[in-house]
């Protein structure tokens, strides 16, 4: 809505007042719990990117024990062929990271939208924020950039958060 009163010359334009969907520790709370998990994720991503690397460039899966099928041999930590199997039994490490990334990806989301909600920032940042768990390294850059910026807004309003 555009104001109807205009700007008088040499008088800066009021800001609009700044709210926060919750309190200062609140706020902190969610800053630390999305840290922890950007930092999570964006470990678990790099692990699945070198994990899909060594399976489509070398063609081999990480397993922890079973057997191997050539030899019969037991199996207990290792690189085999992922095609055809190398390994009966045992567990797949490489279909493990895809899972626990896959989860903890859900979790990074569900700490992305708290933080979101709670400084009410515009949706732009929240894709960004989602961004930062798919994009290898992105969450890295991503959350020292978010939690410079939630520092700021909250030392710069210090009496925008909800008073309880």
């Amino acid at each position: 809505m555009i104001d109807p009163t205009p700007a008088t010359p040499g008088k800066p334009a009021a800001r609009k007042k700044r709210r926060f969907g919750g309190t200062e520790a609140q706020i902190r709370s969610a800053l630390k719990f999305y840290k922890v998990l950007a930092y999570l994720t964006g470990s678990m991503l790099l692990l699945l990117c070198a994990e899909l690397i060594s399976r489509y460039v070398f063609g081999a899966s990480l397993f922890i024990g079973g057997t191997n099928a050539a030899t019969g041999q037991p199996h207990t930590f290792g690189f085999t062929d992922s095609d055809p199997k190398g390994v009966v039994g045992g567990v797949n490490v490489s279909v493990t990271i895809l899972i626990v990334h896959g989860w903890m990806y859900v979790v990074y989301l569900m700490s992305t939208f708290r933080l979101w909600t709670l400084m009410r920032w515009p949706f732009t940042k929240m894709l960004v924020l989602a961004l930062g768990g798919v994009v290898p390294f992105l969450s890295f850059f991503v959350e020292k950039r978010f939690h410079r910026d939630v520092e700021a807004e909250l030392a710069a309003n210090p009496q925008a958060s909800k008073r309880y």
